[in-house]
């Protein structure tokens, strides 16, 4: 990544956690951590109330959506919240956008490359600097538009071989920070079905944006049925021990991420557990 490619400090890693788990003392855990970024899922408002009572229940940690979806956030409220958010916390921001999946989002989201060009525009004329948001992309066009118009890409559900093709794509300048999920523990079908539980959404809903994307990484229709398939959870999260675990995570970096977004899958919803057992194995200082 280039040094001008964002001047938000994302850390080498950061969790990715749904809006609706997302509390002020999650938050502070995840700073004290060590964590360097918080990734608000599950399609924050244009409010992005998530990301402002985050920012206050932490001092330093950076905090980016991820993401929020152009068909339900309208560009212009979006604008004026970063515009507050900026305010209030200088430098800690990154927004997130992207076009989500079709089934969710109705007719209209059958052309999202041009609906989100639109939106950019609009956040261009809001005051939102192109190289303080950041688009979902998994196809080639999303990936080349994420490196012109963007700081980059936050690519959501891939492994590491899709992140070599995305670096490759890119090229050396902009940000790639996947997400990539963890789940703990050291009985391989425990960790599995906590893990395939995790997929299910995407899986059995049939999602087309995420079926296409494992088919570019050569996977089947076969490796769709039940959940998933043994080899695609393993793939799309990382499991075992912590340093297994890491030792995946970190495949990333080596395929030529800047910033992995870790979204830990806990059976009993513990996600701070989680995070507290992998950030000694991927190297991160707590913070006290």
């Amino acid at each position: 990544m280039s040094p001008n490619a964002t001047a938000v400090d994302l850390g080498t890693f950061g969790v990715w956690v749904k809006r609706t788990d997302l509390t002020a003392d999650v938050a502070a855990g995840i700073e004290r951590l060590g964590y360097g970024a918080i990734w608000v899922g599950g399609s924050p408002g244009a409010d992005l109330p998530e990301v402002s009572a985050a920012l206050d229940a932490t001092s330093r940690v950076a905090v980016a959506t991820g993401i929020v979806n152009i068909w339900s956030a309208d560009a212009e409220a979006v604008a004026a919240s970063f515009r507050r958010i900026e305010s209030e916390h200088p430098g800690r921001f990154l927004l997130g956008i992207g076009a989500g999946h079709r089934e969710a989002n109705g007719p209209e989201a059958a052309r999202p490359f041009h609906a989100v060009v639109d939106y950019l525009d609009t956040l261009d004329g809001g005051g939102v600097p192109a190289d303080r948001r950041v688009v979902a992309a998994l196809g080639p066009r999303m990936l080349g538009l994420s490196a012109e118009r963007a700081a980059g890409t936050h690519p959501y559900l891939v492994n590491p071989e899709f992140t070599r093709t995305a670096r490759k794509a890119l090229g050396e300048g902009p940000l790639l920070a996947p997400e990539h999920k963890a789940a703990l523990g050291g009985d391989r079908e425990s960790t599995r079905r906590t893990a395939r539980e995790g997929l299910s959404v995407y899986v059995d809903n049939r999602l087309t944006n995420y079926l296409a994307n494992f088919r570019r990484l050569g996977f089947s229709d076969a490796d769709f049925a039940g959940g998933g398939s043994d080899a695609l959870v393993d793939a799309m999260v990382a499991q075992g021990e912590p340093e297994t675990a890491a030792a995946e995570l970190r495949a990333h970096l080596e395929a030529g991420a800047d910033h992995v977004a870790v979204q830990p899958l806990a059976a009993d919803g513990d996600l701070l557990s989680v995070l507290a057992r992998l950030a000694p194995a991927l190297g991160l200082p707590a913070r006290g």
